[in-house]
């Protein structure tokens, strides 16, 4: 005889699909972004340009980078999806915001960077799913 999985067995495992695939996005722009794309002297240029010091560039690239594997493996999940939901705020005003709503906009609209600040958001609050190593203590 089959179990039946639970409704909220099923829950934990679309947190588990939410929190891999944020922490792949952060990885992906962490460190694939900034490292292999754009250099990390591109990356500080960049930073420049937002009036910030170019030397926090590298800062960025390590904590969403380390977010991101935090976020794979589900450690400090809620602590960690706090942290990048406030991080792609600020990004959101200080990178995107003069674009624009629409991503596809020229510079990138706030649309997307906004969402994925809801989406780590959200993410906090429902803890870690199934699958972490450092599993929610409720």
């Amino acid at each position: 005889m089959e179990k039946e999985i639970t409704n909220a067995e099923k829950a934990l495992y679309g947190i588990l699909l939410l929190r891999v695939s944020v922490g792949v996005l952060f990885l992906m722009h962490g460190l694939y972004l900034k490292v292999f794309v754009f250099g990390m002297p591109g990356t500080a240029q960049f930073f420049a340009t937002l009036g910030l010091p170019e030397w926090f560039a590298w800062v960025v690239m390590l904590y969403e980078t380390i977010g991101g594997l935090a976020l794979i493996l589900g450690v400090y999940t809620r602590w960690v999806a706090l942290f990048l939901g406030l991080h792609v705020l600020v990004v959101t005003y200080m990178a995107h915001f003069k674009s624009g709503w629409l991503f596809t906009n020229e510079g990138g609209g706030y649309e997307f960077p906004l969402f994925w600040a809801v989406v780590c958001f959200a993410l906090a609050l429902l803890g870690a799913g199934a699958h972490a190593l450092q599993p929610d203590q409720s």
